[in-house]
């Protein structure tokens, strides 16, 4: 780690280490403060509008703080990559303890979720955005954005790590994983499975949906970075990116029924 070190950088992480000294953590606190912007920005684009960005920042703050007390120098680790671990896990950890998502957002979801259900049924054939808000008498966008929001729920629900009772090992996005939680053969099958079905879905997409997809979570552009790209607004750009999130959703929720 030294050699990528500039000589004040070097000094402040010398009198933290080894003296704890206040100021030389508050100066480092300054300088990896990028990666606690980078991780705001990137969860915040998921979330409803009604989450504080100020809030998921102070969560952020709380990792960055929470890596530089446990970093271990003499480790074959750079500190971005670990301090980036603790970052995102502290704000999903955050996230997850916290009722974020307004209790109207998790009615109009579970209404969503019914017609959905009910159209289907009646129809016999997967249902739009389009139709579903015709028969709940909202517009296409707040059903694709009331989707988005609780399918992020979903993911925030799947990544929480079950507690064992053992208070001195703490477990979640972020911290190591024990060996114990290892996938069974089984599993990795299904998991691989899974991604292969997501792919087929992605294939599926019109090719302005993959490509906003591929952008945000493959090249990891912001939405209003692949508005520059794509020469649309972030509002549509952040449309198109719902819309296509609500079709995957759909059709994975049809392959796990079957």
């Amino acid at each position: 780690m030294a050699s990528c070190l500039s000589p004040q950088e070097q000094q402040w992480w010398n009198l933290w280490t080894n003296e704890q000294d206040g100021e030389a953590a508050n100066q480092l606190v300054q300088q990896y403060d990028y990666l606690v912007s980078y991780h705001v920005q990137r969860i915040s684009a998921h979330l409803p509008k009604s989450v504080s960005k100020d809030d998921v920042r102070s969560l952020g703050m709380l990792g960055l703080y929470d890596a530089l007390k446990k970093f271990d120098r003499t480790r074959d680790l750079k500190f971005d990559t670990y301090a980036s671990f603790r970052i995102r896990g502290s704000i999903m950890d955050g996230l997850r303890k916290e009722d974020w998502l307004p209790r109207s957002v998790r009615d109009r979801s579970k209404k969503i979720e019914q017609m959905t259900e009910k159209l289907e049924q009646e129809f016999q054939r997967p249902v739009s955005s389009n139709e579903i808000a015709e028969a709940l008498h909202i517009s296409p966008g707040e059903v694709e954005e009331t989707v988005k929001d609780s399918l992020f729920a979903n993911v925030l629900s799947m990544e929480e790590k079950p507690n064992d009772g053992r208070e001195d090992h703490k477990e979640g996005i972020g911290y190591a994983i024990p060996d114990d939680q290892t996938s069974t053969p089984s599993e990795s099958v299904i998991k691989k499975e899974n991604y292969i079905e997501l792919a087929r879905e992605i294939d599926r997409l019109n090719e302005k949906e993959q490509l906003v997809i591929s952008l945000f979570y493959h090249e990891e552009l912001t939405l209003t970075e692949i508005g520059q790209v794509l020469e649309l607004t972030t509002s549509r750009i952040s449309q198109i990116h719902a819309k296509a999130i609500y079709k995957l959703k759909g059709a994975l929720q049809e392959i796990v029924t079957v």
